[in-house]
């Protein structure tokens, strides 16, 4: 492959954002959860496109200061009234069951049915998402306005789980480059029926990995699919000698509502990855927005805990929390659009871009100014609909290329997009200006 050449224009391709978005909408069907055969059913689906070395862990296993949990399945829940209706069912939605809900076979007066039931009485229409990872209870999600409209009756009340000894499921994907620095690419696989968070980020990745393979890299990349908080713990704690490869990283969620994007940067706020993402932020010439680190969020603050403190960024669109959909009944397959995820695949396209082509160079006549016109440069542009921002970067180049300056760097300065610094160096460098 030639790097001179923008590397995202080969990983995308018509219609990008609807093949992620079919992608996610057969994922979302299944019931997902930290643990389980919903997560081994997900991580099928995924190697469908691209191939995954899976992990099992088993339940009492120590990871660091955490304890891998019993594993939870569910087959059936309802909640039938006394004519025998089904008034909730989780065949219709798997938000109706709190995760992680313990098997219950009973019948329960409406006044203390309601103590198990959860519901947004500032969203009355809308069935909220809740868990009960590390505590043995249970409960039943509905919408306000129908837990309002229940009669005093006598309820019979099933969930159909279990909750054993079993595994942690997670799944990785390598793409190997010309070196073993690798890139780091993370998903979330743990919430059931939720569109944008997190369907649309497994599925972007899977897309991404999967067209990444055809490409000859400078960087290995590694595609890590695992449930929040305790499978990344998890998957640290079994690569706690290999973390010294990644030399940059992004978490993805959320990547496919209507908002405009958010990146969150690493903990040590400057690294690469921070500038490299604001930097394709700014080329959109769209709004977006960046946020300091802090350690709440998603699997980000794992891989910036202080004992890694990998350069490792969170993407994705609309703020987790700060949208009435966020967690809820109504993220569901119309929350989330094709346009939407092809904006963010190609954002973290063309980041990879950046983070590929960033190279270091040197003057080969760094006193004074070269004369460019006799070598034809002037020319070679001058019909170029950019000439006047490239004439600008070979300048930059020219002056900034004395061996400790990137790409990046220099496009930084001179406010110039990377692409035009990147292809201009690579003319630079075929006239032996630069090496």
């Amino acid at each position: 492959m030639d790097r001179s050449n923008n590397l995202a224009t080969q990983l995308v391709a018509p219609g990008t954002g609807d093949a992620i978005y079919a992608f996610a909408a057969k994922m979302f069907p299944i019931c997902r959860s930290i643990t389980g055969d919903g997560v081994r059913e997900t991580l099928r689906l995924i190697a469908e496109h691209i191939s995954l070395d899976v992990h099992e862990m088993p339940t009492g296993a120590s990871v660091f200061d955490w304890t891998i949990p019993k594993e939870w399945n569910i087959r059936d829940a309802y909640i039938r009234d006394a004519r025998g209706e089904k008034i909730v069912d989780f065949a219709n939605s798997n938000l109706h069951v709190m995760s992680y809900s313990v098997p219950v076979n009973a019948r329960l007066s409406l006044t203390d049915l309601k103590k198990r039931i959860h519901t947004l009485p500032k969203q009355p229409d809308l069935i909220p998402y809740r868990t009960s990872y590390y505590s043995e209870d249970w409960g039943f999600c509905m919408t306000h306005r129908q837990l309002e409209s229940l009669k005093d009756e006598t309820y019979e009340v099933v969930i159909d789980s279990s909750l054993a000894d079993g595994a942690l499921t997670y799944a990785e994907h390598l793409h190997r480059g010309e070196t073993e620095e690798e890139i780091l690419l993370s998903a979330h696989t743990c919430h059931p029926s939720l569109a944008n968070d997190n369907c649309s980020a497994v599925a972007l990745l899977t897309l991404l990995a999967e067209r990444i393979g055809a490409i000859k890299t400078r960087y290995s990349y590694r595609f890590l699919f695992t449930p929040g908080t305790i499978g990344a713990i998890a998957w640290l704690s079994e690569n706690d000698d290999k973390v010294g490869r990644i030399k940059h990283g992004l978490v993805l969620a959320g990547v496919g509502d209507r908002g405009a994007p958010t990146y969150k940067r690493s903990r040590n706020g400057n690294r690469e990855i921070d500038r490299v993402l604001t930097h394709a932020l700014a080329q959109t010439g769209r709004p977006a927005t960046i946020l300091d680190f802090s350690p709440y969020g998603y699997n980000e603050r794992q891989f910036c805990s202080p004992g890694f403190d990998l350069s490792v960024g969170l993407f994705q669109r609309s703020l987790w929390g700060s949208f009435p959909e966020y967690h809820t009944s109504a993220d569901n397959l119309d929350f989330i659009r094709p346009d939407s995820l092809e904006d963010s695949y190609r954002i973290i396209a063309n980041a990879i871009d950046i983070l590929e082509g960033n190279r270091i160079y040197r003057n080969t006549l760094p006193k004074c100014e070269p004369q460019l016109g006799k070598r034809g440069l002037y020319a070679a542009i001058a019909n170029d609909a950019d000439a006047t921002a490239k004439n600008m970067a070979m300048l930059w180049l020219l002056n900034l290329s004395d061996g400790t300056h990137s790409l990046l760097d220099i496009a930084e300065r001179g406010k110039i997009p990377f692409q035009t610094i990147k292809s201009t160096a690579a003319l630079l460098a075929r006239e032996g200006l630069l090496k």
